[in-house]
């Protein structure tokens, strides 16, 4: 009976979600004296996933599963569970786990825990440790269901190399589509996604229109991080909300969170709660967000912004 865990992938490789994902697996694994099954969707090579503690991948190659389909996703992981008779089954808490673990959980008759932070207190009883209300709370949760499905909150665990024996087999499991076609998938491309960011640049109001966005772009290609916006930014259309990160847009769980010209609604400041450490930047001495931050600039972001991207790039530069 072993710990299942579903790995996210995206164009034919992993995401660094599902590295952590096994690792998490794994230490559950470990201490209910078992080992780690992972599932993967049209992804060659995944003997990678040993190296993070999987013993066994069932490959999944189906065109059916070019496109995200919750419904069908859920099918084949659950199919995958009941295969391996496994009664822990591991997800991320990313947007698209997020709408398939409740799915899985129903095809399961389990418990369903998300953004879990850390590994179970128990297993016997089963208790976790979650955040809830946005991230202001911890809260402890038993599962006393046979079946438990659990959500990893990202960074939460972090990416822990446990070097496995690992073997890997074609699993072909019956797919429904629930009548649900996706038609068209746009990606941005050449980009850090927000979701898969260590480091987020973010800007608001305070850049003052869309022409001014070289400003956040240029310091973001300089971290190697993506670029986000505020509600309102979005919402003027100076930015795609695709990069609209708050409690009413995209979640964001980075190491390095820098907000420029952001005031700080609560809203915002919701979104991004889970983020390691924070950095604003705002010539507003009283903005909310320097009470949030770790760490706070006051002053001009078009004066403090091209000094610091200067800087990053001389010192990059030097450790080249």
């Amino acid at each position: 009976m072993s710990v299942l865990v579903y790995t996210e992938s995206e164009g034919g490789k992993f995401k660094k979600v599902a590295h952590e994902a096994v690792s998490y697996a794994k230490g559950i694994a470990d201490a209910m004296g078992t080992t780690v099954t992972a599932v993967s969707v049209n992804v060659s090579g995944s003997e990678e996933l040993g190296n993070y503690g999987a013993s066994k991948v069932l490959e999944i190659n189906d065109s059916a599963l070019e496109s995200f389909n919750a419904s069908a996703y859920a099918d084949a992981i659950s199919e995958a569970a009941k295969s391996e008779g496994a009664n822990v089954v591991v997800l991320t808490s990313s947007a698209n786990s997020k709408f398939l673990a409740p799915l899985v959980a129903v095809n399961l008759e389990a418990g369903y825990v998300p953004n879990v932070t850390t590994l179970p207190e128990s297993t016997a009883p089963f208790k976790v440790k979650h955040s809830v209300f946005t991230n202001k709370a911890f809260a402890h949760t038993e599962i006393n269901t046979e079946n438990k499905v659990i959500g990893l909150a990202k960074n939460a665990y972090g990416v822990k190399e446990n070097p496995t024996s690992v073997s890997a087999e074609s699993f072909s499991p019956q797919i429904n589509e629930g009548g649900v076609e996706v038609v068209s998938v746009d990606k941005a491309t050449d980009k850090v996604t927000i979701a898969d960011a260590e480091i987020v640049v973010s800007g608001g109001r305070g850049l003052k229109g869309p022409e001014n966005w070289g400003l956040i772009e240029d310091l973001a290609e300089t971290l190697g991080a993506a670029t986000a916006c505020s509600k309102p930014v979005s919402d003027m259309g100076w930015r795609p909300h695709s990069e609209h990160v708050g409690q009413t847009g995209k979640p964001v769980a980075s190491n390095l969170y820098i907000a420029i010209g952001i005031s700080g609604a609560i809203q915002h400041l919701a979104g991004i709660n889970s983020s390691k450490v924070k950095v604003v930047i705002n010539n507003d001495p009283e903005a909310p967000f320097f009470k949030a931050a770790d760490y706070g600039i006051v002053g001009d972001a078009f004066e403090v912004v091209p000094q610091l991207t200067e800087k990053l790039k001389e010192f990059k530069a030097q450790n080249a």
